[in-house]
């Protein structure tokens, strides 16, 4: 299964009918417990149990049961994406054991979907939450957060704390798993956007990444979008370059023609890398404006993006 989207808003949606989180800067994950094990499960539909040992504790809370919530590395009380990075690739238990000694992450938990044998996805947001909230979970690594009826309130108040911004969600509302539903409403302080990388250029008189070729996918392929170059010294750029190197292909990936300035010097890759990006919006030749490179989405494949702009 594939977790319910939220669909990105520009306000915050008013009245009885809605109710609103906080939209936390982590890793989406499903939680299934069946049987006494547990499997946590990423939104591209990656297993990342063993990356995250202190979790493990939920396979005793019921016999079966599947949450839906965001794994987040709380720094002074924030989440913190770039801590939650280190975490997200642990393969090897024994690291993955000690890291999670010295770096606990919580699992923030803002849905059942599944309870004893009984599907709850046909459920109200409301059944489901007041079910959520009877099943006492919080603890020392497992949270449920609470919801709020000022939604503009509490986008105020992410944006003074710090926070990512909010989530919107209509009372009455299923779960629809994989799809992006206008039910539920994102409204992130960031002006930032997921794009795939289709090429990388080094930088000037060195070998060392000095921008990347981006692209949104579009009616008949990847569209290119700009070059970002901003935000990738030292170990994010080297990082980043490591991923590329290995995709390599002889051809652009984007449809049309990129411009010579972008394309001179282009090493091309196979469209697979996702990335976030800020930006200031984009130009009305559809560029991204002053674009500078924000983090790896390595919870995200580009077929996420294609899936996303088909609706």
């Amino acid at each position: 299964m594939r977790p319910m989207l939220a669909t990105l808003a520009e306000a915050v949606p008013r009245g009885p009918d809605w109710v609103h989180e906080i939209k936390w800067d982590g890793m989406r994950v499903l939680a299934d417990v069946r049987g006494g094990g547990l499997t946590l499960t990423s939104r591209s539909g990656r297993d990342v149990t063993v990356s995250f040992p202190e979790l493990v504790p939920l396979a005793d809370l019921f016999d079966d049961m599947l949450l839906d919530g965001e794994v987040v590395s709380l720094v002074d009380g924030r989440p913190s994406f770039g801590a939650l990075a280190e975490r997200m690739h642990i393969g090897d238990a024994r690291r993955a054991a000690r890291a999670a000694v010295a770096h606990p992450v919580t699992f923030v938990v803002f849905d059942v979907v599944r309870l004893l044998g009984q599907d709850l996805a046909g459920q109200p947001w409301s059944a489901r939450r007041a079910l959520l909230e009877q099943l006492e979970l919080d603890g020392p690594r497992v949270q449920v957060p609470p919801v709020h009826d000022d939604g503009e309130g509490l986008l105020a108040a992410t944006a003074e704390q710090g926070l990512e911004g909010i989530v919107s969600k209509r009372r009455s509302s299923t779960y629809a798993p994989g799809r992006r539903s206008p039910d539920w409403l994102k409204l992130p302080h960031r002006d930032g956007i997921s794009v795939v990388v289709g090429g990388w250029r080094p930088e000037v008189g060195g070998s060392r990444l000095g921008a990347v070729l981006v692209g949104l996918p579009g009616p008949t392929g990847w569209e290119f979008v700009g070059r970002v170059g901003s935000g990738l010294a030292g170990r994010a750029g080297a990082g980043l370059l490591a991923r590329l190197r290995p995709l390599e292909v002889t051809g652009s990936p984007f449809v049309g023609e990129v411009p010579r300035e972008d394309a001179t010097g282009t090493t091309w890759v196979e469209p697979q890398v996702v990335i976030d990006v800020a930006s200031l919006g984009r130009s009305s030749g559809g560029r991204l404006r002053q674009p500078s490179f924000q983090r790896v989405r390595t919870d995200l494949t580009a077929t996420d993006l294609q899936e996303t702009s088909d609706g």
